[in-house]
């Protein structure tokens, strides 16, 4: 197993991991220490305060024979330090046993008697926090005589109680260790998440025909730079593969094309010298179809490539109402009704060109073979637009249904049998929608011939 390398995915969560690790330990090694309640050493500052308390007890009671009245005088007068907090001076003899004439503070001479017993060294004093009273001592001080120990308590209001909370309640202090450390896991989570998102939105536009190269995503981890830099090496293949492709189709019309002309030339001077005849057109019929295919396999092809280079935001209506008024005025002239509902206010991002040849390539379509009826229908649904294209023609078999936007496909029925069609106008629709991120289905139609319905996204209203 190798070492983890810090630029790499594996090294981040490692190390992430092992440093809130190591501040969960630092926590629950250190904060015990800064509990008052436990029993610390006085700080240089207190003890001198101390030591300045003993000389004032000292020297106001210097005079005093009997312990008796000094123990009177300092339990009814409380002291009072630096601002407000309440002081009081308790002194025990060298056996840590209290001197007091007031018993009326029972906590506070239970807690003194427990920090009593706790000390171990009379010459080193300390503080203890028991309560909100805060004791302090021994300092040795001489009365009447005779040495004794004094020991100090005041007031204590800090820390705030909530860190005493985190101290007495550890699930609490695992909680607030935890809110320390969310910021470095939400960088870890930023860290996965965003080279993944911007993988993910460059597969989206790789879906949606943009094949664009993406700088951003050779950045980051050192395995989402590779899967980055994989990811836009693909986008190269494709696009060469595309171009290719495209330059091989070029070819191949420009050579089919050459002897189809000859052909026709050829089929033009046999007509002037022979005459009309059934032979010669026939094959005029088939060069015009062979021609008429080419076209439109070409216009296929070409769907493929650079679409995304010439999206446009539109609206419906300037895409789809000169399409709409030109296919009424194409069925008026072969005797057939095309019924539109309204347009849609709406906007989308489109390919104007390929999107009104979809259209009208199923527009056409259900005009060609519907027998004297065809209905299209435009609804928004949210951001979502739905077209459905009807006639009542002799429509298409169930089991073909699916099949019919495949690339030459003829269906087995009249519908097309004697149509002359190239079985290429549904296959370049689909091509388009897809190419515009819809779907495009076939199902039957309530007029009794086929149903055409498009799907595409439209750009959101907010």
């Amino acid at each position: 197993m190798r070492l983890p390398n810090i630029t790499s995915l594996y090294g981040r969560i490692f190390a992430i991991f092992w440093f809130t690790m190591f501040l969960v330990i630092m926590a629950v090694l250190t904060l015990p220490h800064l509990d008052p309640r436990k029993t610390k050493d006085i700080s240089p500052a207190h003890y001198e305060r101390m030591l300045q308390i003993r000389d004032n007890v000292e020297q106001a009671f210097s005079s005093a024979e009997n312990i008796g009245p000094v123990l009177e005088s300092l339990d009814e007068r409380p002291r009072r330090g630096s601002g407000d907090n309440k002081l009081r001076v308790y002194i025990t003899d060298l056996e840590g046993n209290i001197q007091t004439s007031n018993h009326r503070h029972d906590f506070i001479l239970k807690s003194l008697r427990n920090f009593v017993t706790s000390i171990d060294d009379s010459l080193h004093p300390q503080q203890r926090l028991y309560g909100k009273a805060m004791l302090s001592g021994p300092v040795p001080i001489r009365l009447a005589k005779q040495d004794y120990f004094l020991y100090i308590m005041t007031k204590w209001d800090r820390p705030p109680p909530f860190l005493l909370q985190l101290f007495d309640h550890p699930f609490r202090l695992l909680l607030a260790v935890m809110f320390v450390s969310t910021p470095l896991l939400l960088w870890l989570a930023w860290a996965l998440s965003q080279p993944a998102r911007r993988l993910e939105l460059a597969a989206q536009r790789v879906a949606q025909g943009v094949f664009e190269i993406d700088p951003e995503l050779e950045k980051g981890t050192s395995e989402f730079r590779q899967a980055g830099k994989s990811f836009n090496q693909m986008v190269e293949a494709v696009n060469l593969m595309i171009s290719r492709q495209q330059r091989l189709l070029s070819d191949i019309s420009h050579e089919l094309r050459s002897p189809l002309t000859r052909l026709r030339m050829a089929q033009a001077l046999a007509k002037r010298k022979q005459g009309e005849s059934a032979d010669l057109t026939r094959i005029d019929i088939e060069a015009q179809r062979l021609e008429q295919m080419i076209g439109k396999l070409l216009e296929l092809s070409s769907m493929q490539v650079d679409s995304h280079l010439n999206r446009e935001v539109q609206s419906l209506s300037s895409i789809c109402e000169a399409l709409l008024a030109d296919s009424q005025f194409e069925a008026e002239q072969v005797g057939k009704t095309l019924l539109v509902s309204e347009v849609p206010d709406r906007l989308l991002n489109c390919h104007p060109q390929l999107l009104m040849s979809a259209l009208e390539n199923i527009i056409r379509n259900a005009i060609h073979y519907g027998k004297d009826q065809i209905q299209v229908v435009l609804e928004a649904h949210s951001n979502t637009l739905c077209i459905r294209v009807e006639d009542n023609g002799d429509g298409v078999p169930e089991e073909e249904l699916d099949s019919i936007f495949r690339p030459f496909y003829r269906v087995s029925t009249a519908r097309d049998r004697h149509s002359g069609g190239t079985g290429l106008g549904l296959a370049i629709a689909e091509h388009a929608v897809r190419q515009h991120n819809g779907t495009l289905r076939a199902a039957r139609s309530a007029l009794g011939g086929l149903l055409v319905e498009v799907t595409i996204p439209l750009l959101s209203e907010e």
